[in-house]
């Protein structure tokens, strides 16, 4: 059974490495209080505090040796942190410790999960330390000792456990605004160059189809006029329209649609014949015909395309032979009087 993702990682390779860190930590911390501190008052309190120093051992062995996506899709870091706060507990009891030292163990599953795991796991392990906490001091100490300093304890988990999730969720969502920009066009939201080469070499290269592959280019016609004329606002609103358009009668679920650079913008048609990859630059094409740009001002700006038209196998076999096909092709069309489509 896999794990819902509001109980995984954030970075499963990151969560495993600090897990293995702070779980070797936390055993030669409790091996030194054993050997030397107030864990090796009797031979129960030593037996078990070995046995919890060997266990964390082995849990940062794990989390160094396995691959971590499988740990994390089966929930192993959702059980580390959820086992080094049971286990907190039991030798706090067993060591009838209940001093902030003993106390502190139960803030390092609480700090790693809020460091590297989403909301749902940090909420189980932060109320689960809190608990265990509660139930350990109840059981050495009177009771209104033991709920003042859970009270304390408690108030200062939460507080930095809500302080790190949140900092989690910001660092996420920059990250995931990064890797847009790295791989969407800004202007027109269509991918980039970079990303769209990928995905013409994968069709071309690792998933060949039976029918080919075909490659169209548009270009906006006297775009530097439409820029002069009008300014460079509105050359931008008529590539954003032109994007629009060919979103709305190209489907993305059959094709990569992206924006190459300046005015020029590209359509991949994976699976798709030379024949039927014309007629449908010959649907944009008229589609781009019949629907006017509208200005700020409320007038209609005419705006018309040339389109090149490519296939591979047909008229080349690699990426740099397929994109100088369409560029031929398109230049064809530009000669040839703009506003139509050419095949290579």
């Amino acid at each position: 059974m896999r794990l819902p993702p509001t109980f995984r990682a954030r970075e499963p390779r990151t969560a495993a490495r600090s897990g293995a860190g702070i779980s070797v930590v936390c055993a030669v911390v409790l091996a030194v209080s054993t050997a030397f501190g107030p864990n090796s008052v009797t031979d129960t309190t030593r037996a078990a505090s070995w046995a919890g120093a060997a266990v964390l051992a082995v849990l940062g062995a794990i989390a160094l040796l396995c691959d971590p996506r499988t740990l994390d899709r089966f929930g192993a870091f959702l059980g580390i942190g959820v086992g080094a706060v049971l286990m907190t507990c039991v030798l706090n009891v067993i060591t009838e410790d209940p001093s902030a030292a003993g106390q502190a163990f139960f803030a390092f599953p609480v700090l790693w999960v809020a460091s590297h795991l989403r909301r749902g796991a940090v909420v189980v392990v932060t109320a689960l330390a809190v608990l265990g906490d509660l139930a350990a001091l109840v059981l050495l100490l009177p009771v209104e000792d033991a709920v003042i300093d859970v009270v304390f304890f408690g108030a200062v988990l939460v507080l930095v456990a809500t302080m790190l999730v949140r900092a989690g969720s910001v660092q996420e969502g920059l990250v995931r605004a990064l890797e847009e920009q790295a791989t969407v066009d800004s202007l027109t939201g269509l991918l980039n160059r970079r990303v769209f080469d990928e995905a013409l070499e994968h069709a071309l290269d690792r998933a060949p189809r039976r029918e080919g592959t075909a490659l169209v280019l548009l270009d906006v016609d006297s775009f530097k006029q439409i820029n002069d004329r009008h300014g460079h606002p509105v050359g931008d609103d008529a590539l954003v329209h032109l994007a629009g358009l060919i979103r709305r009668h190209v489907r993305v679920g059959d094709a990569v649609l992206s924006r190459l650079g300046g005015d020029e913008l590209a359509v991949l048609l994976p699976g798709c014949s030379a024949s039927v990859a014309a007629r449908r630059a010959d649907v944009l094409l008229q589609a781009v015909r019949s629907t006017p740009l509208r200005l700020p001002d409320g007038g209609l700006l005419a705006v018309s395309v040339s389109v090149g038209v490519a296939h591979a196998p047909d008229h080349a076999s690699g990426v740099r032979g397929l994109y100088t096909a369409a560029d031929a092709a398109l230049y064809r069309a530009k000669r040839a009087g703009r506003d139509r489509v050419e095949v290579a």
